[in-house]
């Protein structure tokens, strides 16, 4: 069992979310779906928690209705080794979404994600500021990362 465990409160939409994203990631599974019983507080039979597995993350959806819904003060970071992965991502993420920038996207359900090049953190990490700050400069001015836009930025 892992320690921590990121715990998203739905409206009524945990089990659709669920399924919306273990169909984006690839390694990904259902592990369990529990549902409201007699004299809940919604009919027999609602999903009540729906628990998945994200790249070996645990993930746990709950229908707990509309009072709490999700802000950009959490979100989820997707690290893509690939332009073809972080525009896979993006595409899957941000439909029926919307697309923020740079380099986030919010999904259909308002959880927002930040799909980021591997290869970003390293480059604005580099010792050398003035690297560092084109890379961080040319990120700014994007909505969707784009690899080989930063790695021009980052060798002048």
């Amino acid at each position: 069992m892992q320690k921590i465990t990121p715990f998203l409160w739905f409206d009524n939409q945990a089990e659709e979310a669920m399924n919306f994203y273990i169909s984006i990631f690839k390694n990904s599974e259902v592990v369990n779906v529990t549902r409201y019983g007699v004299g809940g507080p919604v009919p027999e039979g609602t999903v009540m928690t729906a628990k998945f597995m994200i790249e070996g993350q645990e993930f746990v959806a709950l229908n707990g209705g509309p009072q709490f819904k999700f802000t950009e003060a959490i979100s989820f970071v997707v690290n893509c080794k690939t332009q073809e992965e972080i525009d896979y991502y993006w595409d899957k993420l941000s439909e029926e979404g919307e697309e923020q920038g740079p380099g986030w996207v919010k999904d259909k359900y308002g959880v927002s994600w930040q799909v980021v090049p591997i290869i970003f953190t390293e480059m604005v990490n580099n010792k050398d500021p003035v690297k560092s700050q084109r890379v961080m400069a040319a990120m700014m001015q994007m909505t969707k990362l784009d690899i080989k836009t930063l790695k021009k930025a980052y060798n002048g």
